[in-house]
């Protein structure tokens, strides 16, 4: 049996997404899955140094990952029309951040990278995403950006929306989805290795659509405290057809992303994308 490593957030969405292969619901031949859960922003470290056969990791950081790593097809997340939240403690519009200190997830992720495509220039600092709101309220910094569950939750904490950064994209683009994060195999496994293990993510993911209710009962475990019905809605931002193939509109998003934030000077290079 071939052992390849999975890497993947700790989110009701990814585990969503991969249930089929935690419980060994499908057959996956000569190969034997592990999951290793960490948060987004060390994944993006651990594929530096190759750690995983199988990683998710931020759009952002993939601009820097290509030599080592393929994009497979599947396991985008992606906002359509919804995405990162930037907020603040108090009632502000966009242009009263200019001088302000705005908390970010982690410098690699696409939530960081997004809000300097949004707006230049912005100072940040680098927080843990379960820690931003917290650190917004306690007035630690003056804004920051939420991911994950926060992205449903900020309300509830007395937050205010400044900017929904995947509402931006989807002006400034005339539709398209924001590229958050994606799954990404490592090269040096050959491309039959390559092919095979993104036919068995891939049918991971069908599975779970197919069997909605069961796999988010599973997912239910991962979900931070949403209850099933905020957590089937964020299952269902981050798990749907773009997730099974980025397909035309998803690659023409990824493209745009990623040449926006290179011609910003944001990035060093546009990567290329196999979408394997």
């Amino acid at each position: 049996m071939t052992l390849i490593r999975v890497a993947h957030s700790p989110d009701s969405d990814d585990a969503f997404m991969f249930y089929a292969l935690a419980k060994e619901l499908i057959d996956t031949g000569a190969y034997r899955f592990e999951h290793v859960l960490s948060d987004i922003e060390t994944l993006n470290n651990k594929a530096f140094d190759g750690t995983y056969e199988v990683t998710a990791v931020s759009i952002h950081a993939y601009a820097h990952l290509d030599d080592r790593y393929a994009l497979l097809s599947s396991g985008a997340s992606m906002g359509d029309g919804y995405g990162p939240i930037v907020v603040a403690r108090k009632d502000i519009g966009p242009k009263d951040l200019r001088g302000c200190v705005v908390a970010v997830p982690g410098k690699l992720t696409s939530a960081a990278l997004a809000l300097q495509m949004w707006m230049p220039g912005l100072k940040t600092v680098v927080l843990p995403f379960d820690a931003i709101g917290p650190a917004v309220m306690a007035g630690e910094v003056d804004a920051g950006v939420v991911i994950h569950e926060g992205q449903l939750t900020w309300k509830d904490e007395g937050l205010h929306l400044v900017q929904d950064l995947g509402v931006w994209w989807h002006e400034e683009t005339g539709g398209l989805p924001l590229p958050l994060g994606g799954n990404v195999v490592r090269r040096d496994l050959g491309e039959q290795v390559i092919t095979e293990v993104s036919s068995l993510l891939r049918q991971s993911i069908e599975f779970s659509l197919a069997h909605r209710e069961q796999a988010l009962d599973y997912a239910l475990d991962y979900g931070r405290g949403l209850d099933r019905g905020r957590a089937d809605q964020f299952v269902g931002m981050y798990v749907n057809e773009l997730t099974v193939d980025y397909g035309d509109r998803g690659r023409k998003a990824m493209r745009l992303f990623l040449e926006r934030a290179h011609d910003q000077g944001l990035i060093p290079k546009v990567p290329q994308l196999d979408f394997c």
